[in-house]
Parts: structure tokens; sequence; C-alpha cells
């Protein structure tokens, strides 16, 4: 059942035709011949049937309407695989690539018909291998009926419902797939574990499982202006939608009813899956992660991609034959030795100049031959694998501005891999307030001490052939990635290790508020995001510790409403002795 409490409401735009790709309220059918680029990109490979706004009923009666792109014949049927979002339905790929994203992601002019979803896949691929694809406009978007709410457990029961009219349909096989990444993945978690009978499969290309832990309050630190900017821009109805900073204020920033149904629980998804993780996401890293561990199958694969996902979904065309082939064997039936494909795929990401090192098959993810080595802080700025040597002390940084932080380094004396999930355990005090929020980022140092990037598409994609050449208006974190990030708000420092994912990775229920008396020295157990990092002798691994969020902006739009205004105050960082400050990095 959808969560048992009143939803905070706000305002969205009504569809407007032309924005978006919304083209007004159809219910037509047409074919759009081989050979034709009807929105002068790529020319499509084979006739396509669209049927325009199709509208399936689900159980509380509301209509969702859909957009359907299937093959013209229809005395063969065909599967279907389903898109599910609210961010349009039809012909806004490449208008949301053009208005948002640097160098357009890398992704040639060309590479997509026009016709895709964004973040689903495009019909163009699909249609030509005997596929229906299915592009919904969620409850309360574009013309389906009701509030747009977003992920949870209303948006797992309309998915359902969807799902089980498409399989009923004449043209269908009685087979539903689902793909796309972001918000097109997340939905898979809550439809996935409703079981619906007509879905086979499911290709959650990165999408987080946590939306409280791992999106819009990750450490117990509000972070959903990124969100309330992308809904702005981006999705239109005609009711209004679920208001997650209302619902935050009303919950008093602690995790409740409202938010845990935001937690999909994935150990109920007991179909093939096929999941995309990438490092460089600042959302979805763990909760692909905690996928793959959790979901219910035998029959599960996880690519670790060194993409940007919106260029891996789209601008690689050796991994959209592979996504047909997973469908092929498991919406089709055809025995095409997909279960050959190696479970786990790691990519290691080499930064500055040089492209990842891709497809590495694994045993387990982290790698069994990991080693967690714990560094501990010094008061000269080091990581010593020995506390001993440490003697006690401190380093502060002003919690207030972006440019003050604390930074630690270890130098390799030989070529070494990092692979894994980093913590960093920080007995830290404030003596001007009485809670503090911490933010760690682990950052990979030239032979020089520079810190490093890492570009999120390949080199030959975009123009520019080196960092320098870049201009600080396209350094976004879409397409530059300076290193994995972890937060915490102490008085959200509270553990339940039995739901922890991984010993590095700490759940925090964020049930109750534990405020820090000013002064007070706190232990403080921060999670940080995965890795996989190549070193090169000479080169370094820094922790650099600070009160302000280091992610690099992805919008102009959101430049000074991502800093923290909660903080006060000088932080201190207490190490050696009886405060041994350390962080965990898995030596691979």
């Amino acid at each position: 059942m959808p969560v048992p409490c009143q939803i905070a409401q706000k305002s969205i735009d009504p569809p407007s035709i032309g924005r978006n790709g919304y083209q007004g309220f159809l219910q037509k059918s047409e074919v759009l011949k081989a050979g034709s680029a009807p929105f002068g990109h790529r020319k499509l490979p084979c006739d396509i049937l669209v049927e325009h706004d199709v509208g399936l009923r689900v159980r509380d009666g509301a209509v969702i309407y859909v957009d359907i792109y299937r093959p013209p014949n229809d005395a063969e049927k065909v599967p279907a695989v389903f898109s599910w979002s609210p961010f349009g339905k039809k012909l806004n790929g490449l208008k949301f690539l053009e208005m948002m994203t640097p160098y357009d992601m890398g992704i040639k002019p060309n590479t997509l018909s026009g016709l895709e979803k964004f973040e689903a896949i495009d019909p163009a691929d699909f249609v030509e291998r005997g596929y229906a694809v299915i592009n919904a406009d969620t409850r309360g978007v574009g013309d389906s009926d009701g509030m747009c709410v977003i992920m949870g457990s209303q948006e797992g029961q309309d998915g359902y419902d969807c799902i089980e009219r498409i399989a009923e349909l004449d043209w269908c096989n009685g087979s539903v797939g689902m793909a796309g990444n972001s918000h097109l993945a997340i939905a898979q978690w809550f439809i996935g574990e409703l079981r619906p009978p007509s879905l086979k499969a499911i290709a959650p290309w990165e999408g987080c499982s946590d939306l409280f832990r791992e999106q819009f309050v990750r450490g117990g630190i509000y972070a959903g202006n990124f969100f309330d900017h992308i809904s702005q821009i981006m999705i239109q109805g005609h009711n209004g939608m679920e208001s997650f900073k209302e619902m935050y204020r009303r919950s008093g920033g602690v995790a409740n009813d409202y938010w845990e149904d935001k937690r999909p629980d994935i150990s109920k998804i007991n179909i093939p899956t096929y999941i995309t993780a990438s490092f460089s996401s600042a959302l979805h890293t763990m909760g692909s992660i905690r996928g793959f561990m959790d979901v219910d199958t035998p029959h599960k694969w996880i690519r670790f991609s060194p993409y940007q996902e919106w260029h891996d979904i789209w601008a690689v065309p050796k991994y959209t034959q592979e996504l047909l082939s997973f469908f092929d064997r498991y919406l089709k039936g055809i025995d095409n030795d997909w279960e050959k494909t190696p479970a786990i795929r790691m990519t290691t990401l080499r930064f500055g100049s040089q492209d990842a090192i891709v497809d590495e098959p694994i045993e387990s993810f982290p790698p069994p031959q990991v080693q967690d080595r714990q560094l501990f802080l010094s008061q000269d700025g080091a990581l010593n694998a020995d506390n001993q040597v440490n003697a006690p002390g401190t380093v502060s940084y002003n919690s207030e501005t972006s440019t003050s932080f604390a930074s630690f380094k270890y130098t390799f004396d030989k070529k070494t891999r990092l692979c894994g999930i980093p913590k960093a355990v920080l007995y830290m005090s404030c003596d001007a307030k009485d809670d503090l929020d911490v933010y760690c980022v682990v950052r990979k140092l030239d032979k020089d001490g520079k810190p490093m990037l890492a570009l999120n598409v390949p080199w030959s994609s975009i123009p520019p052939n080196s960092m320098e050449e870049i201009p600080e208006a396209k350094a976004t974190d879409l397409i530059l990635y300076m290193g994995p990030i972890g937060m915490l708000r102490a008085s959200h420092r509270e553990i339940d290790s039995s739901r922890s994912m991984h010993p590095n990775y700490p759940f925090h229920p964020h049930a109750r508020t534990q405020p820090v008396p000013a002064g007070e020295v706190v232990k403080l157990e921060i999670g940080i995001f995965a890795l996989s990092m190549e070193f090169e002798a000479g080169e370094s691994v820094q922790l650099q510790i600070s009160g302000q969020t280091p992610q690099i902006h992805s919008f102009k739009e959101l430049v000074g409403k991502l800093g923290n205004i909660d903080n006060k105050g000088e932080h201190k960082i207490h190490f050696g002795g009886d405060n041994p400050s350390y962080v965990v990095l898995p030596f691979a």
C-alpha cells in the first residue's frame, strides 16, 4: 500500500506544446518510414508504428498514458520494453542533452533518432530487433491522471498494473522487460519487488536504492535542491507533485514512514537483472551495488562503467547490443549464451589524460584479494599505517566556507590499485555549535601533488584534448569526477550494523538526532562511495575533509544553493592517542 500519510504538494507547470517533447494529447497512430529522419538526426532503420497516448487504467481508476513504438506487422507477437519516469514520454532525450550537458556528453550527432525518452532506450534500436518500446507519463505527468508522485510504493503499484495491461495487448507475446537509467532504474526496484507476473527481466542501469540515504538526505544532510531544480525544468502536469522539501521539514529531518517508503525491498526481486554502476555518479553508485547484492536471483549481472550514465546508455553500441542480447534471452527465450557473460565486470579509473581500464571480470565486489588498510591521520598532513607514531593533536578548518578544508595524503611507492569501499573514522568537535556536518572526498594527486580529475566520457568523444582545455563553464560533475564523497551530520551518527551493506558502509537509521555538546569530541563513521582507481609510483591518495560539499556543480542555477548554512565556526579533527582518526582504503 502507498504510505499512509498526507503528502505535501507543490505546483508544477501544465503541459505546453513544444516543451520537453510534448506534442499535445494526440491519441492517434502513425507509421514512421524506414530511412526517414523525423527529427533531423539518425535515420530510422525500419518502419515504426507509433501509437500515441494509449490509456492504461490502474487499480484506483487512474489512467496512465503511454506511447507505444513497435513493428507495424501485427501478425508476429513481440515482447515489450517498458520505461517509467516523470520526465515526459517522447522526443526529449536529445533536447535535454542539448539543454543541460557539456559537449552533449560526448554523444555524436546522428547517434540518436530523437524518438527516445530522456534516460531511456532509443526505439530505433529495439523495434528493428522485434521489440515494442513503451514510454509512460507516470501518474500526474503530462495528461496522466492524479498528482505526480516520485518513486515509492505508489509508483510500484502503478507500474505493476501498467505492465499487466501491456501484456494483455493483442500484439504482445506476454513478456515485458524494463530498461533505463536514473529514475527509470530506480523505478525498476519498486516495481520489481512487487513481482508483476508478466515482468520477466529488468535492466536498472544506474539507480540509487534508498532515496533518503543516497539522494535527498544523505548522511542526514538535506540535498533536495538538485531535484527541485530538475523537477522545475523537466516535469509538467495538471495536478502538482509531491514536495520533498516540505516532507523533510515535516519529518524534522529524520527518517519516518514516508521516507522508508522510498527504500524498496530489493530482496523480493527474483527475475533476471542486468545492472550497471559507475564510480563517478554522485547519486547511484551504492544503490546499484546494493541492488546487485540483494536481488534474489542467480541470474544477475553488474557492469561497472567508466562513463557518465547518459553516454553509457546512448553512445556505446557494444553495450546497446549487450542489452538486446540480455532481453533476447529472457523476453524471447533465445539460447544465445548470455549466461556466459561474467557476473561482475570492473572498470578502473586512471584520471588525467588516460582512459579507464574496462570490462575486467572479477569474482566479487569488493574483489576477494582486497585488503582494507587503516591509514591514520597525523599532524604533518600524512596518512600513516601506524597510529603509534602520531602524537595527539588537532587540525581545524572553517566549516562555513568551501575554500577551507583539512587534507591528509599517502604516497605510493609502487603501482597500486584501490578497489572497494572506503570509510573515514574521525574524532571531531566544534566549539561553536552542538552539531556539525562533515564531508570527505578521496582524491588522486599526481607526482607533483596536484589534484587530478577523471573524464566521464572517452577523450575521443569531445573536442578538448586535456583537462586544461575544458573551460570552467563546462567543467561540471556531469563530465568530470574528482573522487568518491562521503558525508555525515554528527547528530545522525547512530549506526545499525545489522543493516549495513558492508562494514565500510555503515547504515544510519536517522530515526533520531543526538546533538553533540559544544566542544565535546565525538566519533563519526562516514561511509564513502565505492571506488576503483589506479596509482603509479610517486602518485598519492588524499583524504580531504570540509564543512561544505566538495561536489562540482552540475548546473549554474545551483551555484550557491548546495552550500551548507547549518555549520558554524571551526571544526576540529582530533588524532593520535585516544582519538585515532583514520581512513580505511581498499588495497587491491
